[in-house]
């Protein structure tokens, strides 16, 4: 090592002690890192584990560069929860970092002014920050002239061969090209197989220059992996309540879906544990909430979605329990890498499912569109900006999936975001079908993988490291297969029979559509702004949703099955159902939705009803028109279904003297409940209160 590197290394250590604490010392791969960086003005990738010092080498090398009088360094990261942590540490290092996300509006015009002046060190932005109009148009190109360095951190986010694919993500490719030569570029990232590292490479543009790639050992010494199979939903939710004093410390439960975790939560809070939900539908504050009392051990576990992953930092976090198993090796472990990281022994298990394989391939159903709507999307585009909510009355995309789409397309240059919608740009666009195919043909590898994991007789690390393509074969000598010490599968009677009847206790709320979707003139309907309030449905009931984990499996065989009378355990549901309806008047009769799918079970299942309730059945919407056919968004949708019934058939309802209970078997996106209830006014109903077996989601 000559006498500058020698120097530029003890500085550098000297800085991390500021960070990290006296006696604090490089590892030998981040100072490799930072060299390459500070010294080179290399491109660099680093593939570690949770807790290995990733950030220390982005905020070492941006405090070392800005020493030589470079300019700030731009951080790309997925979360605000991670963006907090990377300021606090900044600060304890001595660097200026600051943020511009949705909320911190307010100080937007003073960090601008700031990063002008040159008082920033770091600039730490959201990917889809990148494409924001004002942000693109204002600050990016001087950001982009002047910056010192660029950190693409969560970098497996830019693969959609990775397992938490961000279109937004995409766009650094286009960033990274518009570089001035000689700018350091930092990727990081802590799960990544050679798929995923090579698509990453490719993605971001990083192939010029020779990168520099880091990858390091996966193990960590203090994590004993277990699988534990148990067949009923309610023995595994049992299992967990009789099981979780036993784990160490606090930790988080994983579920595979929203429904779940809610559910998982409220059932253990039943039982007297401290623990919280945390999922894509929580508020941003009350995640903050909820991270802060994990960090702090004032609950046992955060019961949550992968909305907890990235960016979540408890060194002590003693055990990971999923509740059903993620679709990927990759995505297991990014999410037990959070736990163990300063303890000797952490517990890692995994109880999963029959209905996993279901969930995934639901989530696989949200892949990227196939090319005839993609057509459709490009040609629906002109000059003149289009909200995506207008984009839903042309293109049949569910909103999620035309939003990715919209993402993918900006960041290939066919389309663009502008103050208003979008805009296509008249470029050439080619649909990579070739890529498509192999990233479904992956997922699908990468599925039965994990059931492989399930079922392995080797070392349960060695599986992992070489499904992550870590070559170390050594067995870790802690997991359940290495030392022969497994969970016992047994629960109490009384606590099993606690989960079933937690789990099989009906009734979720159907609450009404009160908006028409926009744009809807544009399909020749008659719809827009609110409901009239003489059309509107009261809120209703459904026995459960899909997702649920007790009542989900059983709704999803009746559905798919074949048109027959509804079996009678749901026929109980329905009555405990409607025995715990609150609502402020009895109805007086039943009317049923008509179906071309299964007539003769909504037949059933209405007359059922009217007997139960001694009720009057006063007839069945039949479906008007043809059939429609499957649509993804609420335009569509609606569409579909507005000239759906005929009322015909029914009796005056003017004269039923109350409300009237509109029976169906499923309600998804709502719409044909909302259609069929304003026929029911219209035709004289006082009131409409929905009732369905199922609720989609």
């Amino acid at each position: 090592m000559t006498t500058t590197e020698q120097d530029l290394r003890s500085r550098a250590e000297e800085l991390l002690q500021t960070l990290a604490g006296e006696g604090a010392r490089l590892r030998e791969d981040q100072w490799r890192a930072i060299h390459a960086l500070v010294a080179e003005h290399r491109r660099a990738l680093v593939v570690q584990r949770t807790g290995w010092g990733k950030s220390a080498v982005y905020f070492l090398a941006t405090a070392l560069l800005r020493e030589q009088g470079a300019g700030p360094t731009v951080i790309v990261s997925p979360l605000l929860a991670l963006m907090r942590n990377q300021i606090d540490a900044a600060t304890r290092a001595g660097i200026v970092a600051v943020t511009v996300n949705s909320a911190n509006l307010d100080e937007w015009e003073q960090t601008y002014a700031e990063i002008a002046a040159g008082e920033v060190d770091v600039l730490l932005v959201s990917p889809e920050r990148l494409n924001n109009p004002d942000f693109r148009d204002r600050v990016l190109p001087e950001l982009t002239r002047t910056a010192g360095m660029l950190v693409v951190d969560e970098a497996h986010c830019v693969s959609d061969w990775g397992h938490d694919f961000r279109p937004d993500y995409r766009r650094l490719r286009a960033l990274i090209a518009e570089l001035p030569e000689g700018i350091p570029v930092l990727a990081t990232t802590a799960t990544a197989n050679d798929r995923v590292v090579t698509d990453v490479t490719e993605q971001l543009g990083l192939q010029s220059g020779e990168p520099l790639v880091l990858r390091g050992s996966l193990d960590r010494d203090s994590l004993r992996l277990s699988v534990v199979s148990i067949d009923s939903p309610a023995d595994r939710l049992a299992w967990l309540a009789s099981r979780l004093d036993e784990l160490p410390g606090a930790g988080i439960v994983y579920t595979l879906t929203v429904q779940a975790a809610e559910e998982v939560a409220e059932f253990l809070r039943e039982r007297g544990f401290a623990v919280r939900a945390y999922t894509g539908r929580t508020d941003a504050e009350e995640r903050l909430d909820a991270e802060a009392d994990l960090l702090g051990n004032r609950v046992k576990a955060l019961v949550a979605t992968s909305a907890l992953g990235m960016g979540f930092d408890k060194p002590d976090l003693g055990f990971v329990v999923h509740l059903g198993a993620p679709s990927s090796p990759v995505a297991y472990y990014q999410q037990i890498g959070r736990a163990g990281r300063a303890l000797d022994r952490a517990e890692v298990v995994l109880l999963p499912g029959r209905e996993d394989r279901e969930i995934w391939a639901y989530f696989a159903s949200l892949a990227f569109p196939p090319e005839p709507l993609v057509r459709q999307t490009l040609a629906a585009l002109s000059d003149q900006p289009l909200s995506t909510a207008a984009l839903e009355t042309r293109v049949d995309l569910s909103r999620t999936r035309l939003e990715m789409l919209l993402k993918v397309l900006d960041s290939d240059g066919a389309a663009k975001r502008v103050k208003g919608g979008w805009i296509g740009t008249g470029a050439e666009w080619v649909y990579d079908r070739e890529r498509h195919q192999r990233v479904a043909a992956a997922r699908k590898a990468e599925q039965q993988a994990m059931l492989d994991y399930l079922s392995t007789d080797e070392c349960r690390l060695v599986f992992l490291r070489r499904q992550l393509d870590d070559p170390d074969p050594t067995p870790c000598g802690r997991c359940d297969v290495c030392s022969g010490t497994v969970w016992s599968q047994e629960v109490s009677a009384d606590v099993s029979a606690a989960a079933a009847e937690r789990l099989q206790k009906p009734g979720v709320e159907l609450a009404p559509r009160k908006m028409w979707p926009s744009g809807m003139k544009e399909l020749g309907i008659p719809a827009s702004g609110r409901l009239k309030a003489d059309e509107l449905a009261e809120p209703g009931r459904a026995v459960g949703r899909l997702s649920d984990i007790g009542w989900g499996t059983r709704l999803r065989e009746l559905l798919a099955g074949p048109d027959q009378p509804v079996p009678s355990d749901l026929l109980d549901a329905v009555v405990r159902v409607l025995a715990g309806w609150d609502w402020a008047q009895r109805p007086v009769g039943v009317v049923g939705i008509g179906s071309r799918t299964r007539p003769h079970q909504l037949e059933h299942l209405a007359r059922r009803i009217a007997e139960i309730g001694r009720l009057p059945l006063l007839g069945t919407l039949p479906p008007a028109g043809e059939r429609p056919g499957t649509h993804e968004n609420s335009a569509q949708r609606l569409a579909a279904v507005w000239e759906g019934f005929d009322t015909a058939a029914l009796p005056d309802l003017s004269a039923v003297g109350g409300p009237v209970l509109l029976v169906d078997d499923l309600v998804d996106s709502g719409w044909t409940m909302t259609v069929a209830a304003r026929a029911v006014r219209r035709a004289g109903a006082p009131a409409v209160l929905p009732l369905a077996l199922a609720l989609a989601g």
